[in-house]
């Protein structure tokens, strides 16, 4: 059931959109790319050569990627519906 201007499953759509969307960031983000560093990128110790051989393109330490993986960043929304105001307008 739509409601308004909003076609029927605009809902479903915006919603499996955002997914899509923030899926796509996610890999992109968890995916090194390019050649290993033998030596950590932030700490300077050497990385070890099977965890260079396991994810290529390694750029941490096991240490800093664990500190990276535990620090939480916020980030904004999309709001793809806008504001009511706005439409009223």
């Amino acid at each position: 059931m739509a409601g308004g201007w909003a076609k029927d499953g605009a809902v479903s759509e915006q919603i499996e959109a955002s997914i899509k969307d923030e899926l796509a960031r996610l890999k992109i983000r968890k995916t090194p790319v390019g050649e290993s560093l033998t030596e950590c990128a932030e700490c300077g110790e050497e990385i070890p050569e099977k965890r260079r051989q396991a994810i290529p393109g390694v750029k941490l330490c096991i240490d800093c990627q664990k500190e990276r993986d535990g620090t939480y960043k916020a980030r904004g929304g999309i709001n793809r519906r806008g504001s009511k105001d706005s439409q009223l307008k």
